[in-house]
């Protein structure tokens, strides 16, 4: 989540150099660097909930599965950001430790301080990388997930699945229940915290 923007434009060779040392992670958009929120109960769960679906799965097909500590690099746009969760399959991402150029799959669970920015801005810049074939979404609210694909074409084609669907990442030939996704997540009504 960008929480907190800097007044000073600096390189990207300076943000990489600062967040290698600093204890918080920063987002880095064109010059600006924004400091991230922290997560909620249901926002972790979800993501430990794909990590332990997917894992196997990705390393059996060669690709590598990376969590919200993991930097996307798009190039095109002068962007750093931290998806929840994301995969490559290409060869060309192991030369980089610390970030990744070549995604196929990346997962981002929204909240009410990201929804918009995560539809928005962010969809819009993720779709720079050439590479990316799914953009995901993941409601805290409700069992939603929205997955968007790049069709032969190159435009995004969303599909929507609600309680009691099986969900299909195409990028990775993935299947599983939307009940998986969301084991253990306890959805509240009321919910005053910030989240990330």
């Amino acid at each position: 989540m960008i929480a907190n923007k800097s007044q000073n434009y600096i390189s990207p060779e300076e943000y990489l150099k600062l967040e290698e040392l600093s204890p918080i992670k920063h987002e880095y958009i064109r010059g600006e660097v924004y400091a991230m929120a922290g997560a909620t109960e249901s926002h972790v769960t979800i993501c430990v909930n794909l990590v332990k679906t997917l894992t196997d799965h990705v390393r059996g097909n060669g690709c590598n599965l990376y969590t919200g500590d993991m930097k996307a690099r798009i190039d095109t746009a002068s962007i750093y950001y931290y998806p929840d969760v994301m995969v490559s399959c290409d060869e060309r991402d192991k030369a980089f430790k610390s970030l990744k150029k070549y995604p196929c799959l990346i997962i981002e669970v929204l909240s009410d301080g990201t929804e918009g920015f995560d539809r928005g801005d962010k969809f819009a810049d993720y779709q720079e990388l050439e590479t990316l074939q799914e953009y995901v979404l993941i409601s805290q609210k409700r069992q939603r997930v929205e997955c968007f694909r790049r069709n032969a074409e190159g435009l995004w084609v969303l599909t929507s699945y609600t309680q009691g669907s099986e969900v299909y990442l195409a990028s990775i030939d993935f299947r599983t229940s939307i009940d998986t996704i969301y084991q253990a997540v306890v959805f509240t009504t009321n919910d005053s915290e910030i989240e990330n």
